[in-house]
């Protein structure tokens, strides 16, 4: 199964490549800037999972260690039934111990998405919009969407050719990886209990 996935995450990589191209202009991810690993719950299917594990067996055990410490640590102040927004486990010296194998979440990360509300696509932007990073050019913090007067004020034409949307990721991205499943999505710690 984990060979699939690797077949899933070159098609997925190659779809977030012309997306991040698309986006260009608005994104303003660099090496070392981890605010996206800061504060989430980190939603990871059974598969990605088994992948990222995978690649964790494989660090150098003191680095192990410190994911492990990292893990029981957030574990112990997880209040029980309620959302809880943390630093990624992984997350070290801020970089990601197992960039290669991050999950999809990680890898979609400072991109403007599709959304589902009330039955209506809208766009989404990153959650680091509101402190001046991506999109932040063009978010109405007052109202709280996309100004598109500041939109086409930048020349780009459509907003987003190559919008990243979950369901399109994980269906119509999948057909002819026969056998490709993700499992149960839980967040990041809820697999560690």
């Amino acid at each position: 199964m984990l060979k699939l996935y690797e077949k899933y995450l070159e098609v997925i990589d190659e779809y977030l490549k012309k997306c991040f191209e698309d986006q260009k202009p608005f994104i303003h991810c660099k090496k070392g800037c981890t605010d996206c690993c800061d504060r989430g719950e980190y939603p990871f299917s059974r598969l990605e999972m088994e992948y990222l594990m995978a690649g964790f067996v494989k660090l150098p055990v003191d680095v192990q260690k410190k994911i492990r410490q990292n893990i029981a640590d957030l574990l112990v102040q997880k209040p029980a039934g309620e959302k809880f927004l943390h630093r990624c486990p992984f997350l070290l010296a801020g970089k990601c111990a197992l960039y290669e194998r991050r999950g999809i979440i990680c890898r979609t990360f400072g991109l403007a998405a599709f959304d589902e509300v009330d039955g209506k696509k809208v766009v989404k932007l990153p959650e680091c919009c509101k402190i001046g990073l991506n999109y932040s050019e063009i978010y109405d913090s007052k109202h709280g969407f996309v100004d598109m007067e500041k939109f086409q004020s930048f020349g780009t034409g459509n907003l987003l050719s190559h919008p990243p949307d979950l369901n399109y990721m994980t269906k119509e991205l999948t057909k002819g990886i026969n056998g490709l499943e993700f499992g149960e999505i839980r967040p990041i710690l809820d697999w560690f209990k």
